[in-house]
């Protein structure tokens, strides 16, 4: 019969289980966008707003399994979350500005 395990190695034990979850998880995650696109049995709407939706789950598994964030949080969580997220916002506006004001320069010096 095996000894009865400490609170450190159920801990790890856990935390292993939480990763091999998050992994199958996302690796689901992202096997079934690419599949959808693949085989193409989708209007193109409804294709764009599954990978949303699960794009955004995914997100969450990643949060939730590797970050080991979950909805009971600190508040400094979810502060630090909220600031990344507006990085990232400013961040990707600002390319896509940057990128159009490109284009529109690019247009506007091509025409004779």
């Amino acid at each position: 019969m095996s000894a009865p395990l400490s609170d450190r190695d159920q801990a790890r034990r856990r935390e292993f289980h939480s990763y091999v979850w998050g992994a199958g998880l996302a690796l689901v995650l992202t096997v079934v966008p690419f599949a959808l696109v693949h085989w193409g049995g989708i209007p193109r709407i409804d294709l764009l707003v599954t990978i949303g939706v699960l794009a955004l789950v995914q997100l969450l598994v990643h949060f939730r399994f590797f970050l080991h964030i979950g909805f009971r949080q600190k508040r400094e969580d979810l502060q630090l979350i909220l600031f990344s997220a507006l990085l990232l916002t400013i961040m990707v506006s600002g390319t896509i500005w940057i990128m159009a004001s490109l284009a529109l320069r690019m247009t506007l010096a091509a025409q004779p």
